[in-house]
């Protein structure tokens, strides 16, 4: 983190205010669009061969693309991109809020160069819902215990959904071709970047107190072991808890009734 704070210093300036709600509007912008003239998303989309021809625009028109257009089947529904762009919209300006502009421009940023990388590399063809979903982790590290109403309807905390979604994107690298987990590691790079180093930490300092906890329990003085113990008869404080016990001068402990005197200790 102190190398963001250093780019920030020097790099400020560059930060997009409001980015995300600019991404919200541009998107329901070519939905709109594209669904007056299906034929429109055909030049945004992130065609390597076609940048290379001087269609540079595409390097950043792909991001405004949703994520069902392209795909077989119909558009997404209205009542759906609503709600898809709504919540994009909330992450967004709650991400701000907790990380300023310029980090959540910088993370808007790398996860974008990591996609176009993975286009022209591995032919990995991008879905914005990847990115989406590496905005959602960084707003699960921030918010975990955030309570969402999934369908407007069933509560749940960020984490446990941020827990369900990675199942589900981990089914898919596992699942899917090399192009898709190409496009998948290249639009999380950016949560590997600046999150990654804190879970290993993370893990790490749980590991370390486990294993302190563990050390200390291991030594530590079982329950039931008696603290106090006569040397003569055997009783301890568990066995009668009205005892009273002595250390005598010969170093050994003992009940009041069998506490030697001093003359027997010194004969």
């Amino acid at each position: 983190m102190n190398l963001l704070h250093s780019l920030e210093r020097r790099f400020g300036w560059l930060a997009i205010p409001g980015l995300i709600r600019i991404v919200v509007a541009l998107t329901a912008l070519v939905y709109l669009l594209t669904f007056l003239n299906p034929a429109f998303v055909s030049i945004l989309t992130l065609n390597p061969a076609r940048i290379l021809h001087g269609e540079v625009w595409r390097l950043v028109t792909y991001i405004f693309i949703p994520q069902s257009i392209g795909q077989p089947g119909s558009l997404m529904s209205p009542l759906w991109v609503l709600v898809a762009l709504w919540f994009l919209l909330f992450i967004g300006d709650r991400l701000e809020q907790a990380w300023g502009a310029f980090h959540l421009t910088l993370y808007f940023l790398v996860g974008m160069i990591g996609t176009t990388i993975a286009a022209f590399l591995f032919g990995a063809q991008f879905s914005n819902a990847m990115l989406a979903s590496s905005l959602f982790f960084a707003f699960a590290h921030f918010y975990p215990d955030e309570v969402i109403y999934v369908l407007f309807v069933l509560p749940m905390k960020v984490k446990w959904l941020a827990w369900i979604s990675a199942a589900l994107l981990l089914f898919g690298f596992v699942t899917s071709p090399m192009s898709y987990r190409m496009a998948l590691i290249a639009a999380f790079a950016n949560y590997l970047i600046f999150f990654g180093p804190g879970v290993v930490r993370s893990v790490r300092n749980r590991q370390d107190v486990a294993g302190r906890r563990r050390r200390f329990e291991e030594n530590a003085r079982p329950e039931e072991e008696a603290l106090h113990h006569c040397a003569t008869c055997g009783a301890t404080e568990q066995t009668n808890a009205s005892l009273e016990f002595r250390v005598a001068r010969d170093g050994e402990e003992y009940c009041l009734a069998h506490l030697p005197s001093a003359s027997k200790v010194e004969a």
